[in-house]
């Protein structure tokens, strides 16, 4: 089948709300940019290193990347959290000019250039980060205004790198994660997420949607009762929405192309298990293409998680990007 957009302009055209010419794709041409010099430079070698920003602790996970360094946290009472968090040198030092020119230069401009200024990984789990989750759990709920303070402070220096990195970067588009949520439910309460966490989201996302971009979430786990908020803040896609944890087919009868769901596929499901056949598999990607796809707003995104050395692993994901390339292009006049 001819196609006329690329798949830069056929994804953007999605994320606005428009139909897309086939069904675009969350990854390949998508490639986040990032300003070098404020990204964390761990060694590949080593298992452990430290957060470029704030010196916390970090140990590699395989299967996933690396995680704060378990019963060795940063910041051990919320309440003394000035003594701790400082603001990081490097926001003093950076030639924005130059890091950028150099991140730039050789740049495929195909390439989506999706990302967004930001020292951490988001605002809950920057604070897990610190604490670790049972002790900021219990943080919100003994010392909220304590943790208002601390990611008020994390906000203002986000604020800062967002508003050069969208200066000098000139990203197509935003994008947030704040993983708030579990599989069976969100790790706060609506009030407290109200209270505490949304003016945070609101607030950070402004500017970027002040500048034009169209915005994109990302929350694993059962993060539906948290939907109607993200839309209201301005966010255009919801990333990986995952089908075991949230009624992705009344999402989009509530929003319709206003919110985008991106990705759309349970990845520790059915095509982890070892008895799973190809045909499985295969089943399972048209399955979710035929559920999410017509009428536009998705983006599939399907893949299996693991260690990237197992050759099964590797040879699934081979088997879910074909068929998903194989039936792309069939929902669209």
């Amino acid at each position: 089948m001819a196609t006329h957009l690329s798949e830069k302009e056929n994804f953007l055209r999605m994320i606005n709300g428009g139909v897309p010419e086939y069904v675009p794709r969350t990854l390949g041409m998508r490639c986040g940019v990032r300003a070098s010099g404020f990204s964390r430079p761990p060694d590949p070698n080593a298992m452990e290193f430290t957060d470029f920003f704030f010196g916390i602790p970090m140990v590699m996970e395989p299967n996933s990347g690396p995680i704060p360094k378990p019963n060795d946290f940063l910041l051990k009472d919320i309440r003394k959290w000035r003594d701790v968090v400082k603001r990081p040198a490097v926001f003093d030092e950076v030639d924005w000019e130059a890091m950028s020119k150099k991140d730039l230069e050789d740049r495929d401009p195909e390439l989506l250039k999706s990302g967004g200024g930001s020292v951490g990984n988001g605002y809950f789990m920057m604070l897990t980060y610190f604490m670790g989750f049972n002790e900021a759990l219990i943080a919100i709920m003994e010392e909220p205004d304590e943790v208002k303070a601390l990611l008020n402070f994390i906000l203002e220096l986000n604020l800062e790198l967002g508003k050069n990195f969208l200066h000098w970067y000139k990203p197509d588009m935003y994008h947030m994660g704040d993983d708030i949520a579990h599989e069976r439910a969100p790790f706060v309460s609506e009030e407290v997420f109200l209270d505490i966490f949304e003016p945070m989201w609101r607030q950070n996302t402004a500017i970027y949607k002040e500048a034009g971009l169209p915005a994109e979430h990302h929350n694993c786990g059962a993060f539906y009762p948290f939907v109607k908020h993200i839309v209201n803040m301005g966010f255009n896609a919801w990333n990986p929405a995952q089908p075991t944890f949230n009624d992705l087919p009344r999402v989009k009868a509530e929003y319709g192309n206003k919110l985008a769901i991106c990705g759309g596929f349970e990845s520790n499901g059915m095509v982890s298990w070892e008895q799973s056949t190809e045909d499985d598999i295969r089943g399972y990607v048209r399955e979710v293409m035929d559920t999410l796809a017509p009428g536009g707003g998705f983006a599939f995104g399907g893949g299996v998680m693991g260690n990237r050395e197992n050759t099964n692993i590797a040879e699934r994901n081979e088997w879910i990007n074909d068929e998903y390339e194989k039936n792309k292009f069939k929902y669209y006049a």
